[in-house]
């Protein structure tokens, strides 16, 4: 019989259980993590040996959502879970981010984490659960490790934060902001808000990181139990120092002449021109080439670090709180909705605008349940932007979450779709890239929306934010370029309008950062985001007045819902003749709201016309143009207000006798029609007589009850009727 440990603690209002020794015992480290009724399994193994040369920690976060979880069965044609959706690559990223940094330095055996959703009650979200189970895994399974972690979301809902909102109170939230970390500080945030100011913002990141200790405390009593005995560390082998001392003599002063170069290109030439040099000497003198590259790495960083907080300047030769020049064009692109270019730096995005219908949504099988998502923005990272012939294929994890963070600075200021009711697509193509593309992406988005003429009430602007501490001092860094997020500890990026942030997301590549330095970033960021506004303004400070003449126009109706059968006929036949017939494109919602699409504004009314013909009701002395459908002896069918039909009896079809139906009507004919009444079934009764059929005048008051004209309008010339004798 197996031994299994139980931790238990009441936790935002409910119950956190982490239990391990039951599930997945031959894993270094798994844990089963119960919050309400939503329960994860997070499992790790790490590698008990290296690859030879292997000079990076190859550490792999898979997070699977099993649709059994939520009682559902998967939808298409292959009833199982295939590749990673959206929420899985965004979850494992959310996960990787913050435990990443706390592996030791030089740990290179492989790690992987997976863990797996087996239940989900529809109220607590199991990325939370998730983050919390793997850090724990972690803790026991004996591979070093400087955690735990732990993690929270905070929710914003009438002034005050919410520990862990649930489904029902997510919607009533003005932030849902996710933060995780350690004991001792803040190791990642992920935020979406609706224009909160930066006060709100740190108060939540400091809310959630006092709301976790709880729960890191639970892992750590977990792990006094029962946690493996830890890995050995390899310690830094003596020879290492020795060439440590050679590639500084060798490299500093060369590397140090590189990064006085402030283009990007020619930098990238020197500084591989000056390690090749040094390399070829390491090899020259049978020195260890592999741990020469690794040494190199960090004596750049501190070349690039020490130089920031000596003199204040930077690789371009900038300040630490200077935003590289702005470059904004809009409308570039003559047959899309809505273009624009953004360029800051040796960064740059070309983001396009395109504007659909409902029939354009994105349908998400979520275990939630299905829904629709009508604001889709999609991040392409092409190798040419950095000037390399890399691989080219589908998005990857990087290209997914950052589009997601550029989604979640705009869509607090989208309209809603009773105000504008079109699929929204921005793709942001990334041209040129030296720091911070996804903020570009930010900048470019909000701009090629307003170019399509969607009204967004402001502009959004993102900036990223780098820092470097050391322990004589911390220097914090606006607009950072490529090499400044690659060497230094911090990757802080905040987007939003001149009245609050929208997004703010936050990684960290050491142990933690203090409250301090993150005021200090949020209020360096609002003047850079302030100035970025700017001069985005100077390109586009409006949406255009309507939307792209290249863009269908959206006409939206009401219809009763017992008329939507109406609409859409017998398998939809009537809705295609519709569409077919004008060339719109028609979606019909349950509450019996009806979008009419069309580029051309004449087809978009024949179709409404068509539409409101369907659902209106007859009314008797109206008259309405028709179209024969049958004629018999007794009279003729004539098909008028859409689908609806009547009957024209043979004796008003036209004024006089009439011998035969077909003397005056064939199946096909236009004519013109007033309905004079109903029979005793609710059929509607036509008549042609009372009508001209050239004008559609109504005529009734000029002839008889049958037929014939009154007597007081006989034609003129007509002989007197003759005297009585």
């Amino acid at each position: 019989m197996f031994q299994f440990f139980r931790k238990e603690l009441s936790w935002g209002g409910r119950t956190l259980v982490l239990e391990t020794g039951k599930m997945a015992r031959q894993a270094d480290g798994a844990v089963v993590a119960r919050y309400g009724d939503t329960v994860v399994l997070a499992t790790v193994v790490g590698a008990k040996t290296t690859k030879p040369g292997q000079d990076f920690f190859p550490l792999s976060v898979h997070y699977q959502e099993k649709t059994f979880a939520a009682g559902k069965i998967p939808g298409g044609f292959f009833k199982r879970e295939g590749r990673p959706t959206e929420k899985e690559v965004l979850t494992s990223r959310l996960i990787d981010r913050p435990i990443r940094p706390l592996f030791p330095e030089g740990f290179r055996n492989e790690v992987q984490v997976i863990v797996t959703v087996l239940s989900h009650d529809l109220t607590n979200d199991p990325d939370i659960v998730a983050m919390i189970g793997a850090s724990a895994a972690l803790t026991l399974s004996g591979i070093p490790f400087l955690g735990p972690i732990g993690g929270a979301r905070v929710g914003y809902i009438n002034g005050e934060y919410v520990l862990n909102p649930t489904a029902e109170q997510m919607k009533q939230t003005a932030l849902d902001l996710v933060v995780a970390g350690t004991s001792e500080g803040v190791m990642m945030v992920e935020s979406e808000a609706k224009e909160l100011s930066e006060e709100v913002m740190l108060g939540a990141v400091n809310f959630g990181h006092q709301a976790m200790q709880p729960v890191i405390e639970a892992i750590i009593q977990l792990a006094e139990v029962a946690a493996k005995d830890p890995w050995p560390v390899p310690e830094e082998d003596a020879s290492v120092a020795a060439l440590k001392a050679r590639l500084d003599a060798l490299a500093r002063g060369p590397l140090t002449e590189a990064y006085r170069e402030t283009v990007k290109q020619s930098r990238v030439e020197k500084l591989a021109a000056a390690k090749k040099a040094a390399l070829d000497t390491i090899a020259a003198e049978e020195l260890d080439t592999g741990k020469a590259k690794e040494l190199l790495k960090a004596l750049e960083a501190d070349i690039v670090r020490n130089a920031i907080l000596d003199t204040g300047l930077r690789i371009d030769g900038r300040d630490t709180k200077t935003v590289r020049p702005i470059y904004v064009e809009v409308g570039l692109l003559p047959r899309t909705h809505g273009s624009a270019l953004f360029t800051r730096g040796e960064t740059q995005a070309l983001c396009v605008a395109t504007l659909g219908t409902g029939d354009d949504e994105q349908i998400i099988d979520a275990l939630e349940g299905e829904y629709r998502e009508s604001f889709l923005l999609h991040y392409n990272f092409p190798p040419y932007s950095v000037g390399e012939a890399g691989r080219f294929g589908s998005p990857g994890r990087r290209e997914i979450g950052h589009g997601k963070l550029a989604w979640r600075a705009i869509h607090p200021l989208l309209p809603s779709k009773e105000q504008f009711p079109y699929t929204l697509r921005v793709v942001s193509e990334i041209t040129e890239s030296n720091g911070s593309s996804s903020m570009a992406t930010v900048c470019g988005s909000s701009l090629a929306l307003m170019d399509a003429g969607v009204p967004l009430p402001r502009s959004v602007a993102g900036i990223a934010m780098g820092l470097i501490k050391e322990d004589r001092g911390f220097a914090v860094l606006s607009d950072i370029l490529g090499d400044e997020d690659h060497l230094g500890d911090m990757d802080f990026k905040v987007a939003g309008t001149e009245l609050g942030v929208t997004s703010l997301q936050m990684d960290i590549k050491i142990t933690s950062i203090t409250p301090e330095i993150m005021k200090i970033a949020l209020d360096q960021a609002k003047e850079g985001r302030m100035h970025i506004l700017g001069e985005m303004a100077k390109g586009l400070n409006r949406p255009r007045e309507s939307v792209s003449q290249n863009a269908p126009r959206i006409t939206v109706i009401h219809i009763p819902r017992d008329k939507i059968r109406e609409v859409i006929g017998s398998g939809g036949k009537v809705i295609r003749e519709i569409t077919e017939v004008t060339g719109t494109k028609v979606d019909i919602e349950d509450d019996g709201t009806i979008k009419v699409a069309a580029t051309d504004e004449r087809a978009a009314k024949a179709a409404i016309d068509w539409i409101r013909g369907i659902v209106a009701e007859p009314e008797i002395g109206v008259i309405y143009d028709g179209k024969v459908v049958k004629t018999a002896d007794f009279g003729a069918f004539v098909n008028f207000l859409g689908s609806r039909d009547g009957l024209v009896h043979i004796s008003e079809l036209a004024q006089g006798r009439v011998a035969k139906t077909t003397d005056v009507v064939n199946v096909g004919d236009a004519v013109k029609v007033k309905v004079i009444g109903f029979d005793e079934r609710g059929k509607v009764k036509l008549s042609m007589r009372v009508v001209d059929q050239q004008t559609g005048e109504d005529i009734t008051d000029k002839v008889g009850p049958k037929g014939g004209r009154r007597r007081e309008e006989k034609a003129e010339g007509d002989a007197p009727a003759p005297a009585a004798e």
